[in-house]
This record gives C-alpha cells, structure tokens and sequence, in this order.
C-alpha cells in the first residue's frame, strides 16, 4: 500500500501549506482537503473512493471541486464514505443546492456522480487487497479516524483525524499488530494548551500524555500544525519524546508499507 501525503496543515498559505487529504494507491482518497488541489483532472478521475473523518472544511474542501471537474470523466459514482451523522451534515451544509449542487442527484438519481457509503467504528470495508476501518475520535463533531490495513503485508497505517484524548483510540491502537506509521495531530503548541482543549485537538503536552497509553512503537508522524506554529510544535514534542519516533509529517510525502 502506497499513502501519498497531499496535505496536512492546519491551514493554508504558500506552496507547502495545504489541508489535510492522503491519497492511498491512486484511487482512495482519506479526507478532501485543499492538497487534492495539486492533482491533475487524470488523477482525479482515478479516485474511486473518499473516506471523511469529519465535516470540517479544511478535510472536505476539494470533494465538491472534484465532483463537479471529474464527474462527467467517469463511469461509476465516486463513493464518498462517512458515519451517517457526518454524511447528515455534509447532505444539509454542502450538497444541498444552495452551497454546492448535490450530486448525489446529478445528472440523475439513477446514475449520479456521488454516492454515499455509512460506515461504523470498528466496522472494516475491504477494497481490492486493502481493509479500511473507521476508529473512535473526539472532536468537536462527529469524527473518526482510520486504519488501513495491507493484507498482503499484514502491515497497518493508523491516521487520528482531528482528535483530543480518546482512550478508546488507543485501546483500539494496541490491538494492532504490524502497525507500521500512526498519523496523529497536534495542531496547537504548548502555550495555547487551553485552546486546543477547548477545540478539542492536541497539542504537544497533550498528545505526550496519550500516547502514554500506546504500547506499540511506531513511526509516529504529527500533523495539523496551525501555519506560522510548525516550528514550536516539533521543538516542544521532540523535547517530550523521550525514546518515541516522534517527527513532523510533511506535504508530498509517501508512505509505503
């Protein structure tokens, strides 16, 4: 399995600054953000499938975009996958003709470009070789994270979404086997450790204290850091890290496992 990192700031500005969004192999797609922009119309097209941890803009941006660009180019719908409460929001907030069109009924609803897929936590959806299953999160809306699993490897991928301390995370994390990278955020540093309770993300101090309860130890790759903020984020978790693999995670990065 091959996880390109197309984005994974907290937010934009200048070439390396782009929302969250994973692309795995060519045609599944972990989150929307604004890094799906740097994909051309061939590569959109591929994307069979988008997997939405939560409703946030910054991890939804470039689903309508894709829709409305690739639509026409393919054959089948493209599948967006989410827990029903995210799906609710994103039907009522984006695809409701107002915002964006909903393409769920486009050109008809017997052969639209979307589809929507419900998924649940703890419950796994195989596509071709790859398992991907929804794992608990807690976040200011409804939330998951994901695992994905290579079955020809046996080795796993596990990425938070956005999150704060979820003691069901970890216990879910540590029955893993061959976890290989776990993705997780801290999107504030040290200094606004209030903050980052009250929107519920981590921040170094915080995400020290959880991975606490990890027993496993893989390369762990930190993301969501809030523009102008990298620095003091990786200076303050790699002071705590102690014997941790402990690094950021980059833009145009690609994982294989």
């Amino acid at each position: 399995m091959r996880v390109e990192i197309l984005g994974c700031s907290g937010g934009i500005g200048g070439n390396t600054l782009r929302t969250t969004s994973l692309l795995v192999d060519s045609d599944i797609l972990i989150d929307a953000g604004t890094g799906v922009n740097d994909l051309p119309l061939q590569a959109l097209a591929a994307i069979d499938h988008v997997f939405i941890t939560h409703s946030h803009l910054d991890h939804i941006a470039c689903l309508p975009f894709i829709l409305d660009s690739v639509g026409d180019q393919r054959n089948t719908p493209l599948t967006m996958h989410a827990t029903r409460a995210t799906q609710d929001i994103i039907r009522k907030h984006i695809f409701n003709w107002q915002i964006w069109p909903d393409f769920s009924e486009i050109p008809s609803p017997e052969n639209p470009f979307l589809r929507f897929n419900t998924i649940e936590v703890g419950k796994s959806l195989l596509i071709g070789e790859r398992s991907i299953t929804a794992l608990p999160a807690n976040h200011t809306v409804p939330a998951v994270g994901y695992r994905l699993h290579d079955l020809n490897t046996d080795a796993s991928l596990v990425f938070s979404g956005d999150t704060t301390s979820c003691d069901a995370l970890w216990e879910t994390v540590n029955t893993i086997d061959k976890l290989r990278y776990l993705i997780v955020e801290a999107a504030f540093p040290d200094s606004e450790r209030e903050l980052a309770k009250l929107s519920k993300h981590f921040c170094p101090s915080l995400l020290l204290e959880d991975l606490a309860k990890l027993r496993s130890n893989p390369e762990i790759l930190v993301t969501h850091a809030k523009p102008g903020l990298f620095n003091q984020i990786e200076k303050e978790l790699l002071q705590g890290a102690g014997t941790r693999n402990i690094k950021m995670l980059m833009a145009e990065s690609v994982l294989s496992f």
